[in-house]
């Protein structure tokens, strides 16, 4: 699944007439950067989902095609629901009987996604691509990999308070994962506790508090990323998406 309903804000005046998701970068959009990242990879069945200027989106995928994919949206235009109820919104689409792999249209990175898969274990919950690098808000980490909470570094908040205790690793999220079958039901029960906008970091630590399962931290090998989202940034964006070779 591809995560391209926001709003794009940092973006404007560029997301004032066109969604995020058809920012162009050395010659393709973010989406089409997304979507044949995933098709080298073996993924052909793709949701995306929709919000800001979403008939554009839905336009595009139909003129080029699905640029080969067999592709579904999943429609937010009436309410946006952040990543968590976003993806929990998509399920019927999705189907709830396989791992899902779920990313986000303005990261784009050189992972090996055939690693990435190859990695994620039934019997975990998830599986979170994970780096290090500077931010403010973590993920943090057990030395097995396994997530036991969040901070952010400027409020000095932890969750759970206990994890500020605990001797973990930090961690920044890359915006990628992939979710078990079984995580579907983590989402319900945090849609239950905090309504039908959410998000992905919500349900995972909704899971580490109440030790519901495993959300295992991915660290690529040689990784590199970037985060398409402001508008002073475009320039290095071009370079970098011009750097990448979706061939995997």
């Amino acid at each position: 699944m591809i995560f391209a309903a926001g709003l794009g804000t940092r973006l404007k005046p560029l997301t004032d007439t066109i969604p995020k998701a058809l920012l162009p970068l050395a010659g393709k959009t973010l989406l089409q950067w997304q979507i044949e990242r995933l098709k080298a990879a073996g993924i052909e069945d793709v949701v995306v989902n929709i919000h800001h200027f979403g008939q554009q989106i839905i336009d595009y995928l139909k003129v080029n095609e699905g640029f080969g994919c067999n592709i579904q949206v999943s429609d937010e235009r009436e309410a946006l629901l952040e990543t968590g109820g976003g993806l929990l919104k998509a399920a019927a689409l999705l189907g709830e009987s396989k791992p899902i792999l779920v990313c986000n249209v303005d990261i784009l990175s050189n992972i090996d996604l055939p690693r990435f898969i190859a990695a994620h274990r039934s019997d975990d919950l998830a599986t979170v691509v994970v780096s290090d690098r500077e931010t403010q808000r973590y993920l943090l980490f057990a030395g097995d990999g396994t997530l036991h909470g969040w901070t952010n570094r400027k409020t000095g908040e932890y969750r759970p308070a206990a994890a500020a205790n605990e001797d973990l690793v930090p961690l920044a999220f890359s915006g990628m994962q992939i979710v078990s079958p079984a995580f579907f039901a983590e989402l319900r029960h945090t849609q239950a506790q905090k309504g039908d906008k959410f998000s992905l970091i919500d349900a995972y630590l909704s899971v580490v508090e109440r030790q519901a399962g495993t959300i295992r931290a991915f660290v690529p090998q040689n990784y590199r990323m970037m985060d398409v989202g402001k508008i002073d940034q475009l320039d290095e964006a071009e370079r970098f998406a011009a750097s990448l070779n979706t061939k995997l």
